[in-house]
């Protein structure tokens, strides 16, 4: 059992099998913290040619941050709630950037026992499934992390 884990979860499928397992390894009384990266391409998501002035591209990044906003904030709660009803503390931790260095970042500055995190869609290659295309688990990470590091294999996949 693992007293500290760092969770790196955004409410996908294959993310919340990585939710799982955290609570599952985790011990009595332990804690997760839970790691979101807002990859960098969204700080310039102001839209397409149609957007042809300052205002009107200012009132479009707004609107994008509010509701990337709302978003981070369900599956931050829906997190929380699930890890709570196991007796074991939380904390979110949003970070805006590359998401393998953002990891890297987090898991060197702060003592953890265990990093979990869900396989690549590409691993898993579920026709049909909602993932992202995360670019976190990289050769790199595994490589430079200090942390054990947990990747929870896709549900379904070995229907594949």
């Amino acid at each position: 059992m693992f007293r500290h884990i760092l969770l790196a979860s955004h409410g996908t499928v294959g993310a919340i099998a990585a939710e799982n397992m955290a609570i599952q390894v985790c011990a009595p009384e332990g804690k997760i913290d839970h790691l979101i990266v807002v990859p960098e391409f969204w700080q310039s998501m102001t839209g397409d040619d149609w957007l042809n002035n300052g205002t009107t591209r200012d009132q479009f990044r707004d609107y994008l941050q509010t509701e990337l906003g709302k978003e981070i904030d369900q599956q931050c709660d829906r997190i929380h709630k699930k890890i709570a009803a196991h007796a074991l503390a939380y904390d979110r931790v949003i970070v805006f950037g590359n998401p393998e260095k953002a990891l890297l970042n987090q898991a060197s500055n702060t003592a953890y026992d265990l990093v979990v995190m869900g396989s690549p869609r590409t691993a898993a290659g579920i026709k049909g499934k909602f993932s992202l295309r995360s670019t976190m688990l990289t050769q790199k990470l595994a490589q430079t992390l200090q942390t054990a590091l947990l990747v929870v294999p896709h549900p379904g996949t070995d229907q594949i």
